[in-house]
Formats: C-alpha cells, structure tokens, sequence
C-alpha cells in the first residue's frame, strides 16, 4: 500500500470514529428546560431508583434530539422507519470496516502496540477528538451538563462507553499505557476529583493519530539523528557488528532487550558500529549526550518514558555517548545510571573502558579503529590513480605507521591529495592533511612548537645524539615493525614510543624534540604537567585522555615538561590525595604505552624521579651542562650568517659557565643592540649581553673576566 492510500484510509477510519464518537456523546447531552407538566402522582414502585456507586453524580442520559439541540449541533438524521439505536449501529459498523484496513489506521495501531483495551483506545479517541473537531466543544460541555465543560474527563468517558466494570476503572491508574507512556495529559485542578479533571490527548499522539509521525519535540532537543548513509566499517568493524546482532537475535525472545555497551577508545568506530548495527535492522539511530541528562528524577523519569514510547511509535534506536562520565558518584554519573536502567529499547551507551552495571541486561562489546594493516590498505586504495603504484604504497606505510584514522577520515583525506597546492606534492598536502585534523583539539590542550632546529643545530655528545636518531627512526618504522613483522601482534603492551630528556634547564631538551618533529615533519605539543594535574579527583586523567587521543588521530608528538611534578618518587600512601596522584601516575604510564605516537618527558631532577617509572622508558637521553668545547660551538653557531658581527671571540665566550638556552639568549640580545646602534654585532656587546645574563640568573660576576 502506498503511503497516501493509507493516509486516505486513515483519515476515513478517523472521520467514522468521530462521527460514532458525536453519536455517542448526543445520547448524553441534557434535554432543553421545557414548560412544567401537570402533576401527576407517580407510584413508588416506577420511580427512577436511587443512583449509587461511581455513577451517583453522572448526568441522566436523555434523547439523541433533546442533545443534540442542547449542544447547538445538528443531530443526525433518520431515515424513515430509522431508531437512533439503528444510526448508533451503523456507524460502530462504519467505523468496525474503516479498522480493516491493512496497514491498519494509527488509532488502531497504536491500541495493539500498547494493549489498550477498546474502552482505553475509546477514551483516547475521546481525549483526542477535540483537535480533530473544535466543532465538538459545545457538544462535550452539553454532554457534562456545563458550558464551562468542555474538555473530556474521566467521567465522561465512563458513561460515553458505558463501561463500568473494574478494568476501565483502572484505564488512569499510573502504571497503566494512558498515563505511563504519556498519551494523555491530566489537569487536576486543586481538590477537583481525578475522574472530574480535564483531559486532554498528548500533542505527540494528536499527531500521529492523523499520521503524522514524527519524533516529539521534547526528545528531538537533545537527541540527534544520524544523518546520512552509515560510514564503510573496516573489516575488523564489521564483525563486531555481525556479533552484536548476533547476540541481538539470541536474546529476542526475551522481555527485555539488552543495552549494548560498546567500550573503546574511540568515540567514532563505536557510533558507526553502533550506526550500521541500526540500519541492518531499519532502526533510525539517535544520539544523546549523557551530559545533557536532566538530573532531577522527575525530569530523568519524564525522558525515559517519552523514549520508551517513542520506541513503540518508530523504529527507531539511542545512542548514548557517555564517553565523559565517569564512574563516580557524580550528578551527571548517577543520571546516566539511572537512564540505562529503565527499558530504553534498542540501546546503546558508548564507554571508554569500565561498563556499567545499573542495565538489567547488557552486551559489553569491545570496539577498535581498524587496524594498522585495514588503514594501511585503505591508505592505498585511496591513493590509487592519484599517486604512482610504488609511491602509494610507500605513502600508505607512512601515513598508517603515524596516524590513526577511521576509513571515511582516510577517504576524505585522501580525496585532497588530488587537488594540492601549487608546488606542494600529492603525499605531502594528504601528510599536512593528517596532521591538521587533531590540531584545533590539540591548540586548545597544549602549546603547540613550531619545529625549526635541525641537526646541524643540535650540540650534543655522539651517544645523545645516536639515541635521538634511534627515536625518530622507530617513530617513522613503527608499521613496518608491528604490521609487517608482526611484533604488534605479539605485544600486549608498550606499543607507544615514550623518551625520557634529563638535564638542566637550557640543556637542550625542547630543541631535541624541536629536531625530531622537524625530522618527521610532525606537530610538536608541549604539555606543563604541573599545569594538567588537577586538585579535582578525576580531572587529571581526563585532561590527559582528551590530549592523547587528540594526538594518536593527528600523529602529533607530546612532550611533557616538568616531568618530576607528576613522577617525583612515591611516598607512602597516606590519605586520599596520595592514593589518586598514583592512579594519575598509573594512568599515565599506562596511556604512554598505548600511545602509538611519540610522547617525551623531559626533566630537570632526574634523581628524583621514581625508580619503578624509569624502568617502563624505552629511551632515556641524557642532556648534561655543557662543557667549554660545547659552548664554543654552541657560540659558533648562536649567530646566524647574515648576521654582521666583527671581533667575535668564540673561545673566550665558551669560559663563561652558562647553558646552551642562555648562549641563544646573550647572541639574541646582542643583536638587538647592535642593530638599535646601525652596528655589526661585537665582542663588547656579547660581554655586556653575557653580563646581565649571569646577573639575571643570580650567578656572582666576576668582572675580571670582562676586562
């Protein structure tokens, strides 16, 4: 059947019900005040019998034609020979032929999908009505005896349908669908009775009696749909697709269906898993953030009813992303719990790591990125045809090894590469593409360097600086190790690249990471330690999670300053702060070694950095004060060649006990001088710059060494 045939049908079936519906309410309505008739002795035995129980305040039922002029409404006409019970009777059959149809109209439909009896879909008819006809209110009021009546109750109803007996009285008990799910609405005006207050159908139901079906405003503030076709999962994805509905069809049978946890890292491989789960099964998929979760239980209870009607009037599914709840006892904690609790349906809550308990019944699938070798693959087909064979091959081992990405992020960036920049080559515009999209994440966590320094620059002993080599090449090789030689299938653990740089300040740490970065051509994030480490419990770990995640998608390196603010030895555990800077310490151990890009520490106390910590390093690089034959090359190259300069004693300057980052600073400010005086730049104004150095770092001056 076509959609407009049903809506043809349904209107049909709509306009039969109403016209029953105005049928029945005649028969109630009052006759109109008539001249008194003489008085007549009426025997005891004929009167009317004293009316008792619930019906003992309805109004008396009088003729169809007294009602209908009560009312101002036309009553139907008869037809010669024609009872009003015979027009009654047609119409019920009428309207009993206008049900018949297949797909049945939405009334219809929505009586069999939350078992509601005939007196229950009746009164929902009843409380309905008055949207589909204003033309009904006189009639309603006239019905109940009040021209201020106009809205349908309780009572109304009762004697509309006639139906009396224990199970229509419970029709509005709480835990019955009229009021549970939210299909009427109640107005219960200070001490008026329940069965004496308005009612009214819910605007959402109003709409879909007449077809309109639409997910209710309510909800479609916090919850977005999926737009769009679902994203190509990876091989690796798909199974675990196929596993959840899988799992799904085995518990169908069952009474309620479990919430799916789907637990990862990855915000994005679950939502499209979750996302292709749904459209296996024609399920529209939504999604709601566990932050925007009211937090007051009337609120939270009004939410989950309103979904779990809407999961009897569409197809459809939630998604809800909870990746930043943690598993305290926190509002927004306590309100997802509660949430997960109730029967949602087809339900999915995406976690991080620990699921929760509070679902009566769950599925707690792990969820990963494709894997190195699904990317790597993905990398070269997507360069097929814009790259030659062996470059694409060559490209797609890099970009896999560097940076880790779904199948559509590869796709699009990909697609950029067959547009590049004017003098920029394909494979670098889709590296320069990889590594820009973690960085507005990353801007907003970390300082982002600009790496300059090359080798030439670096001045160091040739162990350091094999050991630096040594770094950037197990960065550039990390997919031919783990994916092609099949190391990362062997490893549970330590699959990061993690450096520990030791040494005073000025000793050249940061510009060794400037090194490597500019090697590999990188972004290069400097992250203060002492600045991410929170008071708040918990805190801590989730700034550190958003800052690796951001930099494993952009294949960005870390570097960690003031390493000993966070790894400085442990002392006994005494209160609760010391229990949580171990978890932070843990954690962050454990996240350096799951990092598939470079993080480096750098200190300036290596002593008292924790033994067990430097044990889990893979590379520690040691940066000592420079000696004089260091500094003297420091000195010949602080200068740049286009600088001017005259007299300059490089041997001399090398007496002087400073660090290589103060070297930079004196050179600096000596060309500031030299150029505010239109001079080159001099061996007196390097000793005046060498001067107020040693003074600014409250080092004695010895002023013989000036002379």
């Amino acid at each position: 059947m076509s959609a407009e045939t049903w809506v043809e049908d349904n209107n049909r079936y709509l306009a039969a019900s109403l016209k029953w519906l105005r049928m029945r309410l005649q028969q109630l309505a009052p006759a109109p005040a008539a001249a008194p008739a003489p008085m007549a002795v009426v025997p005891v035995a004929a009167a009317a019998p004293a009316a008792t129980g619930p019906r003992s305040w309805f109004p008396p039922r009088t003729p169809a034609a007294a009602a209908a002029a009560a009312a101002g409404v036309e009553p139907v006409a008869l037809l010669s020979g024609q009872s009003q019970a015979d027009v009654l009777k047609q119409a019920a059959e009428d309207r009993e032929t206008a049900a018949a149809s297949d797909p049945p109209p939405a009334l219809v439909l929505l009586a069999q999908r939350f078992r509601l009896t005939a007196f229950e879909r009746d009164t929902l008819l009843l409380c309905a009505a008055p949207e589909f006809d204003p033309a009904l209110a006189p009639l309603l009021a006239a019905a109940q005896g009040h021209p201020s009546r106009s809205a349908p109750t309780f009572a109304l109803a009762l004697q509309a349908f006639e139906a009396l007996d224990e199970r229509a009285w419970d029709a509005l008990s709480p835990q019955r669908p009229l009021r549970y799910a939210r299909l009427l609405e109640i107005t219960q005006a200070g001490a008026t009775p329940l069965t004496a207050s308005a009612l009214r159908a819910d605007e959402r139901i109003v709409n879909y009696l007449k077809g309109l079906n639409v997910l209710d405003e309510r909800l479609a503030a916090l919850m977005k749909p999926a737009s769009g076709p679902p994203p190509v999962l990876a091989a690796s994805q798909q199974a675990t697709a196929d596993e959840i509905l899988r799992r799904l069809g085995i518990t169908a049978s069952e009474s309620t269906v479990p919430l799916v946890q789907l637990l990862g890292p990855d915000a994005r491989s679950k939502f499209a898993v979750a996302r292709q789960v749904c459209s296996a099964l024609d399920r529209q998929l939504f999604r709601l953030n566990a932050d925007a979760l009211p937090t007051q239980r009337a609120e939270l209870e009004t939410l989950a009813r309103l979904w779990q009607r809407e999961c009897v009037l569409l197809p459809v599914a939630l998604y809800i992303d909870a990746e930043q709840i943690d598993g305290g006892r926190s509002e927004p904690a306590l309100a997802f719990e509660t949430f997960v609790g109730r029967e949602l349906g087809l339900g999915f809550a995406g976690r991080r790591e620990a699921p929760t308990r509070a679902a009566a019944a769950s599925l707690e699938i792990e969820v990963d990125k494709p894997t190195g070798v699904e990317q790597h693959d993905a990398w070269r087909e997507a360069l097929h045809g814009t790259l030659a064979d062996d470059e694409a091959e060559a490209t797609a081992r890099l970009l896999a090894g560097q940076f880790d990405l779904d199948l559509d992020e590869i796709r699009v960036t990909a697609a950029q590469a067959a547009t590049p920049a004017p003098g920029v080559s394909p494979a670098a515009t889709v590296w320069a593409s990889c590594r820009a999209l973690a960085q507005p994440s990353l801007d907003q966590l970390a300082q982002r360097i600009e790496p300059k320094a090359t080798w030439d620059e670096l001045v160091l002993s040739d162990e350091s600086l094999r050991l630096l080599r040594q770094i950037a090449a197990q960065v550039r090789e990390r997919y031919r190790v783990y994916e092609e030689w099949g190391y990362g299938r062997r490893m549970t653990r330590g699959l990061g690249i993690n450096a520990l740089f030791a040494g005073e300040s000025g000793t050249g740490k940061t510009m060794a990471a400037e090194v490597i970065a500019n090697e590999l051509q990188l972004h290069l994030y400097r992250i203060d330690l002492s600045a991410v480490v929170s008071k708040y419990i918990g805190e801590t770990e989730k700034n550190l999670r958003k800052l690796f995640d951001a930099a494993e998608q952009g294949g960005a390196i870390l570097f960690f300053d003031e390493a000993d603010a966070l790894f400085g030895k442990r002392s006994e555990v005494k209160d609760s702060h010391d229990r949580y800077a171990n978890i932070e310490i843990n954690y962050l151990l454990q996240r350096m070694e799951a990092f598939s890009g470079l993080a480096i520490l750098a200190t300036n106390m290596k002593s008292a950095l924790d033994p067990a910590f430097m044990r889990r390093l893979r590379f520690i690089v040691n940066f000592p004060f420079p000696g004089p034959t260091e500094r003297r090359q420091m000195w010949q190259k602080a200068l740049p060649p286009e600088v001017p300069q005259e007299d300059v004693d490089t041997a001399r300057l090398a007496r002087f006990n400073v660090s290589g980052g103060n070297i930079h600073s004196i050179a600096l400010n000596a060309a500031f001088m030299a150029a505010q005086r239109g001079s080159a730049v001099s061996q007196a104004m390097l000793l005046a710059a060498v001067r107020n150095e040693l003074r600014k770092l409250d080092k004695p001056v010895n002023e013989a060494e000036f002379r």
